[in-house]
């Protein structure tokens, strides 16, 4: 503890001062609000009382950081400013770089600006293992590193000499024709940078994502652009009626098949889909659309590359990550971050901030958190909602620390940002804020609703419990919110299938057609589709996610371009021989009358419109009057609406009577069988439905539907408008 107190010492005195940034500006201060005592997750689920020598020594850790992060480096406003001192910084006299590289025995920096000349620009190190250089200006005033030009650090480490591209870099790009990437000087003309012109939008009241990659977002073979993705998808997002877009693999990566989830450079947005600027201006569009822009973010580990990563940065195996096997990931074939590194801690904080600052991003979706709140990563285990499972010796409290200090700073510096976590095991606290002793997430990924729908589909119909979807979509923690999800991307790659495909397979190679017979396994693949899409929206959570393509049943599975690949424990992975024929996504499919993709993605546009106008996911009204296994119904209320699905392959009910909470008169606001849907059109769109007096399933009043053989119908009353 004694070296680490001194390491804080000297880096806020050498390295920081965090008043002056914040005077220069003439800003004003932003401050995350002290810790409070914790204990308000005791009365918000009593059942964590039991439990609460872990939870308080969890709180107790998270009150320590906080009170020698403002005793060493002025507070998390300024501990959190990272990147303004370390890496590289400009000022009027000159360029200045620091690297944190202890365990590096001398370091130079070189680049095209000396013709990587390591002799030229030889750093000093400090005690604590920061090196520095500063670069005075050329005697006509320009910068001694011009914008866009190479740049690395060499070290002499105990691995022996290393070229690294600089941990904090902005923009890392690979040169055609060669493996390694390189640190690119970022800094260009005031008259280059983008100005943002247009507000972000407020946070909405419930949230619809669109989830997307921007590389394999054409319709053609290839890798798309930023700029690209801004004027032919954002539209289509915002006529489909999503209020969020959540981008994928925008951190740097060296490996493309990777998803974007083996990052190598932290701070700098993908090259391969254009400049910093063209992604600023994606965000841009996105605000001046409505749209708020989420960006999916790797803190949960990072690339074992060595090359271009952070992997082995200074030579040693216990840098920014744990040594041994503690600091590797034996499944992602990855490194893992030591979370109770005070340097580690400077730099995620620093890059959760730097996105939110720098690129006006309005929030994240936080991949991998199940594996970084548990020393066994939730492998090989089963989360039976037993809370010792949560709150015992295999639970990472460096890392659940973390989360809780980047959901404070995050939502004390920007009110207004999102934040999701990617989390399976269902950790209680998880969506409670830091300040009444919880995670801090606004909402968790509800991940097992997918690997249900997936369980199901692999059974007849005759076999499907419709207590069985109900508990799976209903079953989250009482007031933490949930983000629901049919399918996300993980269903879309190669080796796993989209719900589409479970359904029709290869028919829809075949008949797709509209002006083509049709086939049962199309029939019921189409009317399922949609009904699965509904119930999840209306039953599983406070928000939802489609990830793109899937909302009109996209017939391919993604394949990125990649070659043969060995992994550490010798096994073989093949390739495609790097083709990009399957990284893309045919949206002209979903566009086409002549197909009956049509019909999927003009119900989805219609569920996310229905949704918009009565705001149902986020009513704190829901109940489920029916579940009916012989008849294969399941009728529920959410907010306002009463929700009729008949999951029955072959019987149709006539006058069937549905409870209702409130008297009067019904009409139908989405039916999945009306034609425009691909639907056969059984219901009278016009047709009105009077309320009868009198308890039935419970409910204090009724009324009688025609409820088809697999169709989904929402019903509202009439006098809502």
């Amino acid at each position: 503890m004694e070296e680490n107190e001194a390491v804080r010492t000297e880096v806020q005195s050498s390295v920081f001062d965090p008043s002056n940034v914040v005077k220069e500006r003439g800003l004003k201060p932003r401050i995350v609000p002290p810790p409070s005592d914790g204990k308000k997750i005791y009365d918000i689920d009593p059942m964590l009382r039991s439990y609460s020598s872990h939870l308080d020594y969890r709180y107790g850790q998270y009150r320590r950081l906080r009170e020698e992060i403002d005793k060493y480096e002025g507070g998390l406003e300024a501990f959190s400013r990272g990147y303004e001192k370390l890496g590289f910084s400009r000022s009027d006299a000159g360029i200045t770089y620091r690297e944190w590289a202890p365990g590096a025995k001398a370091a130079s920096l070189i680049g095209d600006f000396n013709n990587w000349n390591p002799n030229a620009d030889i750093m000093t190190r400090n005690e604590f293992g920061v090196w520095e250089i500063f670069l005075p200006n050329n005697t006509d005033g320009s910068p001694a590193i011009p914008h866009g030009s190479r740049v690395k650090i060499r070290m002499d480490t105990p691995s022996g000499i290393k070229d690294s591209i600089p941990a904090w870099i902005k923009f890392s790009v690979q040169a055609p024709g060669e493996i390694p990437f390189n640190g690119i000087y970022y800094d260009p003309p005031e008259e280059e940078k983008y100005v943002f012109k247009h507000p972000q939008p407020k946070r909405p009241k419930s949230l619809r994502i669109y989830e997307a990659h921007v590389g394999m977002s054409s319709t053609e073979p290839m890798v798309n652009t930023y700029a690209n993705f801004r004027d032919d998808v954002l539209p289509r997002i915002k006529r489909l009626g999503y209020n969020a877009v959540q981008i994928m693999a925008i951190q740097e990566h060296s490996y493309y098949a990777s998803f974007g989830y083996h990052v190598t450079n932290f701070f700098a947005p993908s090259s391969r889909c254009g400049t910093p600027e063209e992604l600023k201006s994606l965000i841009d569009r996105a605000h001046e659309l409505g749209l708020v822009v989420l960006m999916d973010i790797v803190h949960s580990h990072a690339s074992k590359n060595t090359l271009d990563g952070l992997n082995m940065f200074d030579g040693t195996d216990a840098h920014y990550f744990h040594s041994g096997p503690r600091g590797n990931h034996w499944m992602w074939d990855s490194r893992l971050f030591n979370y109770g590194s005070w340097e580690v801690l400077r730099y995620l904080l620093s890059n959760a901030r730097w996105w939110l600052e720098e690129y006006k991003f309005d929030g994240y979706r936080f991949d991998g958190v199940t594996s970084m709140m548990y020393t066994h990563h939730g492998l090989s285990v089963g989360f039976t909602g037993n809370y010792t499972e949560y709150f015992g010796l295999e639970t990472d409290v460096d890392a659940v620390t973390y989360l809780m200090l980047v959901n404070d700073m995050i939502h004390g510096l920007y009110p207004e940002a999102i934040t999701v976590g990617e989390d399976v095991s269902g950790m209680p606290t998880f969506c409670i804020p830091v300040q009444d002793g919880g995670v801090g997430f606004d909402y968790r990924l509800h991940m097992a609703i997918a690997d249900k729908w997936i369980e199901i589909l692999k059974k007849r119909d005759e076999d499907w419990q419709m207590g069985d979807i109900v508990y799976t979509l209903t079953n989250r923690r009482w007031s933490e919110k949930c983000i629901s999800y049919a399918e996300s991307h993980d269903q879309a790659l190669v080796g796993d299938k989209t719900i589409a495909f479970w359904l029709m397979d290869k028919d829809m190679y075949d008949f797709m057609a509209v002006d083509r017979p049709s086939t049962p396994l199309i029939d019921r693949g189409i009317a399922l589709h949609k009904m699965i899409r509904l119930i999840t929206m209306g039953l599983g959570g406070e928000g939802y996610l489609n990830f793109m393509g899937n909302e009109f049943g996209h017939p391919e599975w993604i394949d990125f371009p990649r070659g043969e690949q060995r992994l550490s424990d010798g096994s073989v992975i093949p390739g495609n021989n790097f083709s990009y024929d399957k990284c893309r996504r045919r949206f002209d499919l979903g566009d086409a009358d002549y197909l009956r993709y049509r019909g999927l993605q003009e119900f989805d546009q219609a569920m996310q419109h229905l949704e918009e106008k009565y705001g149902f996911m986020t009513s704190k009204h829901q109940f489920i009057s029916r579940k009916d296994e012989g008849d294969r119904v399941i009728i529920c209320e959410r907010g306002d609406l009463v929700f009729v699905f008949n999951f029955h392959w072959t019987s149709s009910y006539f006058d069937y009577r549905i409870g209702c909470s409130k008297p009067g008169k019904y009409k139908i606001v989405l039916d999945s069988d009306d034609p425009l849907f691909g639907g056969f059109g059984r219901l009278d769109s016009k047709a009105e439905y009077f309320t009868y007096d009198g308890s039935y399933d419970g409910r204090p009043c009724s009324f009688m539907v025609y409820a088809p053989c697999r169709t989904a119908v929402v019903y509202a009353l009439a006098n809502h408008d």
